[in-house]
């Protein structure tokens, strides 16, 4: 029995760091997981950013609330859950992911969730197990799935290389380069098509 473990920043939907950078004029909060590795730094970093200029979770979500799917993600997501089980594991937030999953059809994602002051403030995030993608890829596995994963940054390797078949996509030139033997594909239908052929 397969399940899909999928991304979804940069996979399904646009990189919300950096449509909220864009939008508030900060280039600093651009620095994704395809920068920094470290999930743990790379959020500290964030949060340090947001309390400088004042700004909360309300500001964020309403540049979510803008944020659509990438043009086709949704369709693609709608094909492949007729083919098979699938599973967003993300390292966003509950309180980030809502609108987005509406948007998707509702499917099913496991993500972390953010500490929240009364004020808005965000003083804290809290990972739903350490390494999370990993994590959850060999525990499905412990139950009986093969997993098939697909990512776009550092953070999706762990779950990609655990897994029966794993690909990235719409990565960068530099992982790519330096993970040569992952097949990485550019479009929903080459990955939809990758997937088919493992799933049989």
């Amino acid at each position: 029995m397969e399940i899909v473990c999928l991304d979804l920043e940069g996979v399904l939907v646009p990189e919300i760091w950096i449509a909220f950078a864009e939008e508030t004029g900060i280039p600093e909060l651009k620095k994704t997981t395809r920068d920094e590795p470290d999930y743990d730094k790379l959020m500290k970093y964030r949060l340090n950013i947001l309390k400088e200029h004042n700004l909360g979770l309300k500001e964020i979500q309403e540049t979510i609330a803008k944020i659509d799917p990438i043009p086709g993600a949704k369709e693609f997501l709608d094909k492949l859950r007729e083919m098979t089980q699938v599973i967003i594991i993300s390292d966003t937030f509950s309180q980030f992911a809502g609108p987005l999953m509406k948007k998707l059809g509702y499917p099913t994602i496991f993500c972390n969730s953010l500490v929240v002051a009364e004020n808005g403030e965000i003083t804290d995030f809290k990972m739903r197990c350490e390494k999370s993608k990993y994590t959850t890829v060999k525990a499905l596995q412990s139950i009986g799935y093969d997993t098939i994963a697909s990512g776009d940054s550092h953070n999706d390797l762990g779950m990609i290389q655990a897994s029966k078949a794993g690909f990235l996509f719409k990565s960068t030139e530099a992982i790519k380069a330096e993970y040569p033997e992952i097949p990485a594909y550019e479009t929903y239908d080459e990955l939809l098509d990758a997937i088919k052929k493992v799933i049989g």
